[in-house]
């Protein structure tokens, strides 16, 4: 039995929480999993975790085998990032989940420039709007788009990512163009599904109290994407972030409106969990993606953004 290997499937079955799962993510045979954990359990002599139909529970050893274990591992990992960094090249896989039109727009020449100046690093990227488990699905990074709330991951900042009020040149002739946000009572509104709608339509006015804004929902879409482009073919008014919109206002297919208005700023972060190793290879995208993105972003440049409420209509 190779030690090594063993330990690494049993902590990839712990962070997983079945058989199937760590296969999925280790690439192998289920059997070959469940043979490599018997192999380790009878080396050990004591059962490391509980086997029920559904899901796989550690036992007090197996708690105490997976610290341990994940300790070792990080050390021998460091060990061998300390050799490579010798010679001044990074090597291994690094496994990210990232928000989809943020992935596309931003973070694919990113990955590319860092892949051009590391040729030893691959990437397995996962480009999905829904919040997906980094240690569950094995993840080494996420890049979270949010006001971050608390929780188990640690987080680095890496941009603001703020708002605006936009529509088409077409639809601000037919229907007029809104002053306040009280009137977007009577304008036709496209929504981003994947977040409470409080969380964009809503403003902190002047005296610091939260205003919900109230429109005629016309479509509600979970991607950012889609709803851009009805925007710009007519269909209504949309807040969205300024990195999906930044192209289409310079070309002059959307209209900034309501740029008085302080839309809700959230952040892009990078995101690890607390327990995870961070290796070199993490450390350094995360380092590039900072730099890249550091200060006023790209995509803000030009573009008008509120610095205070309106006043009331």
């Amino acid at each position: 039995m190779d030690r090594f290997t063993a330990m690494a499937n049993f902590i990839c079955i712990a962070d997983a929480g079945t058989i199937s799962a760590a296969a999925d993510r280790l690439g192998i045979a289920k059997s070959a999993v469940s043979r490599r954990l018997r192999e380790l359990e009878n080396h050990l002599g004591v059962e490391l975790v509980h086997r029920t139909t559904r899901h796989l529970a550690l036992t007090p050893s197996g708690e105490a085998f997976y610290h341990r274990a994940t300790r070792l591992l990080a050390d021998l990992d460091q060990a061998e990032e300390a050799v490579t960094r010798e010679h001044g090249e990074l090597s291994g896989v690094l496994r990210i989940a990232a928000p989809l039109s943020f992935g596309l727009m931003h973070l694919q020449p990113a990955i590319t420039a860092f892949m051009n100046a590391h040729p030893g690093v691959n990437f397995d990227l996962n480009l999905d709007d829904n919040e997906v488990d980094l240690v569950a699905d094995g993840y080494d990074l996420g890049i979270r788009l949010a006001s971050l709330p608390d929780s188990t991951l640690m987080a680095r900042r890496l941009a603001p990512i703020r708002s605006l009020a936009v529509a088409s040149p077409d639809y601000l002739a037919r229907f007029g163009t809104p002053h306040h946000p009280a009137d977007l009572a009577d304008h036709d509104c496209l929504i981003y599904s994947n977040v409470p709608e409080t969380r964009v339509w809503g403003y902190t006015d002047s005296q610091g109290r939260w205003q919900p804004v109230h429109g005629r929902r016309r479509l509600r879409v979970n991607n950012g994407d889609f709803l851009r482009e009805a925007a710009i073919r007519g269909a209504g008014i949309v807040i969205e972030p300024t990195f999906l919109l930044h192209r289409a206002i310079a070309e002059g297919r959307l209209v900034p409106i309501l740029t008085d208005v302080p839309w809700p700023e959230i952040g892009a972060y990078a995101v690890y969990p607390q327990t995870r190793h961070l290796s070199a290879r993490v450390r350094a995208f995360i380092d590039f993606l900072a730099q890249r993105f550091a200060g006023e972003p790209y995509w803000d440049h030009h573009l008008p953004i509120a610095s205070k409420g309106p006043t009331a209509p």
